[in-house]
């Protein structure tokens, strides 16, 4: 591991300790690139003896807890400036819950550990940026939590976050939530109802947007460089296009937190665990992106 006092300090939490997060986490933290960006430190457990004490592959209130304490313990060093950034591994919701622990993942977990309100989940990669204005909630409930303040909220964060990653007048476009953008209210309203105002909300305060534009033709656009990211309405709207074009090379970021944290773009792989062959390529990318937040 990196030991150039001089390197940036990050956090990798290992992850469920039934999945492939503590494999991962040893291989990117000995990663040459890893090693030579900063300086790695990992938390949660890893080591052999302390894997002992968790069934692979079996989601459990342990191993739901100890992803949740290595979290906290990342979290608060950051907090605390003890470490530059964190970079997480996969976790599982359904040992969260059977922890009996309320959050349904990371972003709302880390949004109450910094205590802040407001934060968005982005997907980065070299081709396409994409933010989610709703995240862990089922199909059905997403035209209700997608207000005209929600969305607003959402734009300032991505205007206000890109810059730090060297894009300085971003130009943003929001996927419509229904086909064809509503087309016209033919196809639904809330394009009309919610999208608009809160576009013509964000514009006037100084964010280049466009919006709301069909999602089966937007992304392509923001792929070919037309857009610097996209707010997608809902968690698959965004997250396919993204993992089609870079499943294992894209970064998950959370907007909005007074510290850096990134994370991979998959899951916990339960059926590969402790096998020996899980790619820690995402992991890599995540801590290398926040290396460089850090340095910037």
């Amino acid at each position: 591991m990196g030991t150039d006092e001089t390197l940036p300090r990050i956090a990798i939490t290992a992850g469920d300790p039934a999945g492939i997060g503590p494999e991962i986490a040893i291989k990117a933290a000995c990663d040459p690139r890893v090693v030579a960006a900063c300086r790695p430190v990992i938390y949660g457990p890893w080591r052999p003896e302390e894997l002992a004490a968790f069934r692979t592959g079996v989601i459990s209130a342990e191993s739901g807890r100890a992803a949740y304490d290595a979290i906290v313990a990342a979290t608060t060093d950051a907090l605390g400036k003890r470490v530059d950034a964190i970079a997480t591994g996969p976790i599982n919701k359904a040992a969260f819950a059977e922890a009996g622990l309320p959050w349904k993942g990371h972003t709302d977990l880390l949004g109450h550990l910094c205590g802040v309100d407001e934060v968005a989940m982005m997907f980065w990669s070299e081709r396409l940026r994409v933010v989610l204005a709703t995240v862990h909630i089922p199909l059905a409930e997403v035209p209700s939590a997608l207000t005209a303040e929600r969305l607003l909220d959402v734009l300032r964060l991505t205007s206000a976050s890109l810059p730090r990653f060297g894009i300085r007048a971003p130009r943003l476009a929001v996927a419509g939530l229904n086909p064809h953008a509503g087309e016209g209210g033919l196809l639904g309203r809330e394009e009309l109802d919610v999208f608009q105002p809160a576009i013509a909300d964000a514009r006037r305060q100084g964010i280049d947007v466009a919006g709301p534009l069909p999602a089966d033709t937007l992304f392509v656009r923001a792929a070919r460089g037309e857009f610097d990211a996209v707010i997608a309405a809902y968690h698959d709207q965004g997250l396919v296009p993204v993992k089609l074009l870079a499943f294992g090379r894209a970064v998950n970021v959370t907007l909005g937190l007074p510290i850096i944290r990134t994370s991979v773009d998959h899951g916990t792989a339960f059926d590969i665990a402790r096998k020996g062959i899980a790619d820690e390529g995402s992991l890599i990318e995540a801590v290398l992106l926040a290396a460089r937040l850090a340095g910037a």
